[in-house]
């Protein structure tokens, strides 16, 4: 359906709330209906939608996908690290054994300014590499702490193809077509659609590990994304599929449409002249209504 067709609330607060309502949790503005059932026996319920995954510059992708705990525990094995009594936890920039005291493991220094916003420079002791320097002078296979932050997922992936520990974690990361983020890079700078897929990767490792029947919720997952990647994308949703789970994706992207087993378009037009169901069925019926 068209923009402001009722999509996003059927999605939302028709099915999602209500489905949350049925199993007693607390919901928001569940739209009001006559009643919700289902032959399947749902376990979970997801929604992944585009909201902001983290507020904070101190999340990442590498921490995210858990790949980060893995890391700082390859460095603090290493000899130079154990000599100098290093532990997992002077690896990180988020503690106070190992980051850099003057920016507090940031990276950059705020500047307040009077009449124009905040000025943020890296920090002159650490110069933006948010660790102490005996921390940096530990080397992993050639490359420090730091480095490692500045790899993208894909260079990281191949970097730690011995380690398969680490690339459990930072696979789906590809999986979803995000392979191009670099393991340090803020959370909070990335897009809506980048903010998706990213959850989805946490619902890969969740679901896959879950028994039972999940029905996900995906509000237009392919925003901003090149064919390649929507064809990598289908891959990633058809898998949770094959694992047992329903998906209900809002979607405009017709190589999802075509892959879809059933369709339901919404209309006829925005707003008040929306909300209607104008044609259901397979890709097939729906292309000769």
């Amino acid at each position: 359906g068209g923009s402001g067709s009722g999509k996003s609330t059927l999605l939302n607060n028709v099915i999602y709330q209500n489905l949350l309502a049925e199993k007693g949790q607390t919901v928001e503005e569940p739209a009001q209906i006559s009643d919700i059932e289902s032959s399947l026996s749902i376990s979970d319920i997801v929604l992944v939608d585009q909201s902001p995954v983290s507020k904070t510059p101190r999340s990442n992708p590498a921490s995210y996908s858990k790949a980060w705990e893995e890391i700082r525990k390859l460095f603090a094995k290493l000899e130079a690290a154990q000599s100098a009594g290093m532990t997992p936890g002077h690896f990180s920039f988020n503690s106070g054994d190992g980051r850099c005291d003057t920016c507090s493991g940031l990276g950059y220094e705020k500047i307040e300014m009077q009449f124009v916003s905040d000025l943020f420079v890296p920090c002159q002791t650490c110069e933006g590499q948010r660790f102490k320097n005996e921390i940096l002078e530990i080397n992993f296979e050639g490359k420090s702490i730091a480095d490692i932050l500045e790899l993208e997922v894909e260079d990281a992936l191949e970097f730690f193809k011995d380690y398969p520990k680490v690339t459990k974690c930072i696979q789906p990361l590809v999986a979803v077509g995000l392979g191009y983020l670099k393991l340090g890079q803020p959370l909070n700078t990335l897009s809506g659609g980048e903010s998706q897929r990213l959850k989805l990767v946490k619902y890969l490792g969740k679901i896959a590990d879950k028994i039972g029947h999940a029905m996900i919720l995906i509000d237009e997952p392919t925003t901003g994304l090149h064919r390649g990647d929507v064809k990598r994308l289908i891959g990633v949703l058809q898998g949770l599929v094959e694992a047992g789970h329903s998906l209900i994706v809002i979607e405009h992207n017709i190589d999802i449409l075509k892959v879809a087993d059933w369709i339901i378009e919404m209309g006829p037009e925005a707003g008040s002249g929306g909300g209607q169901l104008v044609a259901q069925g397979t890709p097939e019926q729906i292309a000769e209504t």
